[in-house]
C-alpha cells in the first residue's frame, strides 16, 4: 500500500489497443496472471498486407467491451474489486489508441478507482517479470516488434536507458516487407520463420549492416539487397531467400545484445516485443548466453505480442511510484520509452 492509502497489491485491469490486438488481463501484485484475453485482427488485415488503422479502429470499439466483459469473468472479479484499471496510451496507432484510453477512463469512473496510462514500450519490458519475477537486475532487455528495435538496460521498474534503436525500419517491418516481397503473405515474421526451417542460412550472403558498430540497427539496406538479389536471380529458392535473411537479421540483433549484455555486466538478457516469438532468435540468443554464461529469458509466445497483462503488470509499478494518471491525459502515437 502507497502512503497515500492506495492499495496496489489488489487486482489491476489492463487494456491493450496499441494496433491491432484487442486485449485485457487482471493481474495481481505485478506477477500474479488472472486472466488474459487477447483477439486477434490478423484476417480482418491480411487481405491488405498489412494493418489498416481504420479497420484496426473499428474492431477495436466492436471487440473491447466482451474482450473486458471476458477477462473479468475469468478473473472472478467485479469492477469494484479492482485497485485500478490501465490502458496503453502510446505508442501506437491514434485512433486504437484513443479507444483503449477512453474506455479504460469510462470503467475507472464508473467502478471509482483509479485510471493509469501506460506507456507500451515499457510494458513490453514487464513480460519478462510476469514470468520469472526473480529476475536480477541489471537486465540488457531486445525488445523487437513491428515498429521497434531497441537494445534497453534495465536497472529496476522505471529505471531504464536506450542503448540504442534502428535508424530506418524496424526488424520486424523488415520482415513483413521481405515477405510482402516474396508473396508470403501476413504477417511476415512467422511465415518466413516457418519457411526458413526448409531452407539454407548459408545460400546467400546478405548484409549485415553495422554489425560491429555501436549499439543502433539498421535493416532497410537489408530488405533492398534481399528484393535486388531476387530480381537478378529469379529462379533463386525462395526457402533459400528467406533462410538467408532471417538469419542476417539475427545475426545482427543477437551479436548486440550479447555485446551489450557483456559490457554492461548484465545479470541476464531477456527478449522482448513480437519478434521475440522467432524461433531463429530465441535459439541464437540462448546459445550466446548459454556461451558467456549469463542468464537468458525467452518470454513465451503468447507474452511476446502485444497483450494486457503486460500492460497491467506495468500499471502496478507506474501505480506505486507515480500514483494515478490525470483523466485529460491523452494519446501519443509517437510516444519514447520513459528514461532516466
Amino acid at each position: 500500500m502507497r502512503a497515500d492509502g492506495i492499495d496496489v497489491d489488489g487486482p489491476i485491469l489492463g487494456i491493450e489497443t496499441s494496433c491491432d490486438e484487442t486485449a485485457a488481463a487482471v493481474v495481481s501484485q505485478a506477477h500474479t496472471v488472472m486472466s488474459s484475453v487477447v483477439s486477434s485482427q490478423i484476417d480482418l488485415h491480411a487481405r491488405y498486407g498489412g494493418v489498416v488503422p481504420e479497420i484496426a479502429s473499428r474492431a477495436h470499439l466492436e471487440l473491447l467491451v466482451p474482450v473486458v466483459a471476458e477477462a473479468t469473468f475469468d478473473a472472478h472479479v467485479e469492477g469494484p474489486d479492482l485497485v485500478a484499471v490501465a490502458a496503453t496510451y502510446g505508442p501506437g496507432l491514434i485512433g486504437s489508441l484513443l479507444i483503449g484510453v477512453s474506455a479504460a477512463k469510462a470503467l475507472a469512473l464508473a467502478w471509482d478507482v483509479p485510471f493509469v496510462a501506460v506507456n507500451h514500450l515499457e510494458a513490453h519490458l514487464y513480460a519478462a517479470l510476469l514470468e520469472e519475477p526473480d529476475l536480477e537486475m541489471p537486465l540488457v532487455v531486445l525488445l523487437v516488434s513491428g515498429g521497434h528495435t531497441l537494445l534497453i538496460r534495465m536497472d529496476g521498474p522505471g529505471d531504464y536507458e536506450v542503448l540504442g534503436s534502428t535508424l530506418d525500419d524496424a526488424a520486424g517491418e523488415a520482415f513483413d516487407k521481405v515477405a510482402r516481397f516474396l508473396g508470403l503473405g501476413y504477417p511476415g515474421g512467422p511465415a518466413i520463420d516457418a519457411l526458413a526451417m526448409t531452407g539454407d542460412p548459408t545460400a546467400i550472403q546478405f548484409p549485415r549492416a553495422m554489425i560491429d558498430d555501436g549499439w543502433n540497427f539498421s535493416f532497410s539496406g537489408l530488405k533492398t539487397s534481399v528484393i535486388n538479389y531476387v530480381r537478378k536471380h529469379p529462379d533463386v529458392e525462395t526457402a533459400d531467400v528467406a533462410a538467408s535473411f532471417q538469419q542476417a537479421v539475427v545475426d545482427v540483433l543477437v551479436t548486440k545484445a550479447g555485446r551489450a549484455a557483456r559490457e554492461m555486466g548484465a545479470k541476464g538478457l531477456c527478449l522482448a516485443g513480437g519478434v521475440a516469438a522467432n524461433s531463429q532468435l530465441r535459439e541464437a540468443l540462448l546459445d550466446v548466453c548459454v556461451a558467456d554464461g549469463i542468464r537468458a529469458f525467452l518470454p513465451s509466445r503468447e507474452m511476446c505480442t502485444d497483450n494486457a497483462a503486460m500492460v497491467a503488470a506495468a500499471a502496478y509499478y507506474r501505480l506505486r511510484s507515480d500514483g494515478p494518471s490525470p483523466l485529460d491525459t491523452g494519446a501519443f502515437p509517437n510516444l519514447a520509452l520513459p528514461t532516466r
